[in-house]
């Protein structure tokens, strides 16, 4: 029997069900028929909108909650720092095209 070596055939390439880079044993993105918890399968079968706009929010609040009642701010944080900061901005004229030394920002800011 004599094999023809040099004839082409054609093949037809059939990626996985899940996409590329995927197993055929278990989903592509979202949580599969494993071990997680169902709240996490019900979070990854919602809109990524309504997952990560809470949690960020939630975050925020979390980070914010020292901050609420305490007493000894930072010297930054006083009126009168700020205020001298802002001088010291427009008498090095840091950004006089948009910023605190235009003369947008000059006429509506009240300290001279």
């Amino acid at each position: 029997v004599e094999l023809e070596i040099n004839k082409m055939v054609r093949v037809w390439y059939e990626p996985p069900p899940g996409g590329p880079r995927s197993h055929l044993n278990r989903g592509a993105y979202a949580a599969s028929k494993s071990m997680e918890p169902l709240f996490v399968k019900k979070l990854a079968s919602m809109r990524p909108s309504t997952v990560i706009l809470p949690a960020v929010g939630l975050f925020a609040f979390i980070s914010y909650l020292p901050l609420v009642n305490q007493k000894n701010l930072p010297v930054t944080l006083n009126p009168e720092h700020q205020a001298a900061q802002r001088a010291y901005m427009r008498y090095h004229n840091m950004n006089p095209i948009n910023g605190i030394s235009s003369k947008q920002a000059r006429a509506a800011d009240p300290d001279p």
